[in-house]
């Protein structure tokens, strides 16, 4: 097994990390106010991650200085819980990663299509795809990379910014609801009735959506 402290100091993984995770910050329309404060906190995310990974343990270090005593690997740093489940933590981490990154993808490719490059405001309600089962699959997308990456290595940033990053992006969704019931009335309200936020829990509960077209 790796020596796990071959991992920091190593600067040049840490700007590739960052760049590689602030790709899927491309496939949302950060031109909007309201997405803003979403994309500070999910790259404050990724900038905490791979500094804690691969340039400086500061969670070990606060712990040890609070404390007077070092965590074992696994515990606030190192790969999470490697004594206990090995490496299974990233394997499950780069399969959340796909997950996720899968949902921002196909949510940009449905929505771009049909809603946002229509710049006269006539857009469709977008209601096919991965629409079809959830109404916010690129919020999905950005909670299951960051809580995917917990699983890789966490820490006390991740763990105190995940909850935060799912309460924004909560009420981001809800903001966005209240939006397009004013733009689609009735015809939002049906599909809202027969899908979920941001889970298919509805998926085996209900009748297949047939869309409106505007």
């Amino acid at each position: 097994m790796e020596n796990v402290w071959d991992h920091f100091g190593n600067w040049a993984a840490v700007f590739i990390w960052i760049a590689m995770y602030s790709v899927f910050l491309l496939f949302i329309p950060f031109y909007k106010k309201s997405q803003k404060k979403p994309s500070s906190v999910y790259l404050a995310f990724i900038v905490a991650f791979a500094l804690e990974m691969f340039g400086v343990p500061m969670t070990m270090y606060i712990v040890a200085w609070a404390f007077g005593q070092n965590l074992p690997e696994g515990i606030l740093w190192g790969h999470t819980l490697i004594n206990q489940i090995g490496l299974a933590g990233t394997y499950i981490a780069i399969a959340m990663t796909l997950v996720g990154g899968l949902l921002i993808i196909s949510g940009w490719r449905e929505i771009y299509r049909k809603y946002w490059s229509k710049e006269d405001g006539t857009g469709e309600l977008v209601t096919t795809g991965i629409y079809k089962y959830i109404r916010h699959p690129q919020y999905t997308g950005f909670l299951i990379i960051t809580l995917g990456l917990i699983f890789e290595w966490a820490t006390l940033p991740l763990i105190i910014m995940w909850p935060i990053l799912l309460i924004i992006y909560y009420r981001l969704a809800r903001k966005e609801e209240r939006d397009m019931e004013i733009e689609f009335g009735s015809r939002y309200l049906t599909y809202k009735s027969r899908t979920s936020m941001f889970l298919p829990l509805k998926i085996f509960s209900s009748k297949s959506y047939t869309p409106w077209r505007t």
